[in-house]
């Protein structure tokens, strides 16, 4: 079966958010993941101007749809903003110009320009007015998730009626200085009940003494983990050109902007998750295999 990575933008030097993808780019994306043992993913596509979201997004359609191959480990698509909270430091590698509240007519042409691929959707709570958008994706199957946001719990509370299923990046996506008791990774712990939660285990956007403080809490049963690659992703150390911007990749193997200001997706693999779960976490394979292949399936209701 493989490990499944519900949030993926790049790999092995492809960017999905890019403007000049191509088949070539596909077939090296999907050979690079099919060694390092992944079985299924979910193209991300960030937040920039809707037009050019939903162009990147129709050509990867279309050329998914020509090969079954890249059909069969491109399982769908997570759309990661643009509705996020553009506050500094909660809208992350995000640009900032082009964050905005929710608004259901440019939802559905997101949507539309996925071809019927989307799986999740990442938006802020507080920037759904009345949680239409959250409602609406929940009655076309689509799984709802928090993230770039900052809440408060009331907020956070109304959307799960509304739907909202998941967060995502639990510890990123927000000020590296929050409100020592009120904040947003408080109040997502405690509705972790309610709530799908993933985390990026590199040890950079969540300290590993950190991940497992959050794990004894919430468990494994309704986790999963993430690689939130970018292009950089088994490039090695390095300066490189990705979303539009510059990455530095340091001796640590994690990506930041070339002041170390802040983190830019990450550069792990699935391999190196699997090894520091069992390394760092003492994680069994069978909790390995929950968190990375069993539980991603789960949530978005995956058979492949």
């Amino acid at each position: 079966m493989g490990a499944f990575d519900l949030q993926v933008n790049g790999y092995a030097g492809v960017d999905f958010n890019g403007d000049l993808l191509s088949g070539e780019d596909l077939d090296q994306v999907c050979e690079a993941l099919k060694k390092d043992g992944v079985g299924g993913i979910l193209a991300t596509f960030i937040t920039d101007g809707l037009g050019v979201m939903c162009s990147r997004m129709e050509r990867l359609v279309q050329l998914r749809n020509q090969n079954r191959e890249w059909s069969k480990l491109i399982c769908g698509i997570h759309i990661e903003g643009p509705f996020l909270n553009e506050t500094q430091g909660y809208i992350g590698a995000h640009p900032v110009e082009h964050a905005k509240r929710s608004d259901l007519g440019e939802m559905k042409r997101l949507l539309e320009a996925a071809g019927g691929l989307t799986r999740i959707v990442t938006l802020a709570p507080e920037r759904d007015e009345g949680f239409k958008v959250t409602r609406f994706l929940t009655e076309q199957g689509i799984c709802v998730a928090a993230g770039h946001c900052d809440p408060t719990i009331k907020q956070l509370q109304g959307s799960i009626e509304a739907g909202l299923k998941m967060f995502t990046h639990l510890g990123n996506g927000c000020p590296m200085e929050l409100n020592r008791h009120d904040n947003v990774i408080q109040r997502v712990l405690s509705q972790r009940d309610d709530l799908w939660i993933s985390f990026i285990p590199d040890g950079a956007h969540v300290p590993f003494v950190t991940l497992k403080n959050y794990l004894d809490l919430v468990g494994t049963d309704r986790v999963v983990m993430v690689t939130d690659a970018i292009a950089a992703a088994g490039m090695g150390i390095g300066d490189y050109h990705f979303l539009g911007r510059d990455v530095r990749i340091g001796d640590d193997l994690v990506a930041r902007s070339p002041d170390k200001s802040h983190l830019i997706g990450s550069t792990i693999t699935m391999p190196r998750v699997a090894e520091n779960l069992e390394s760092e976490l003492g994680f069994s394979k069978f909790e390995i295999q929950k968190v990375i292949e069993e539980n991603p399936r789960k949530l978005i209701g995956e058979t492949r």
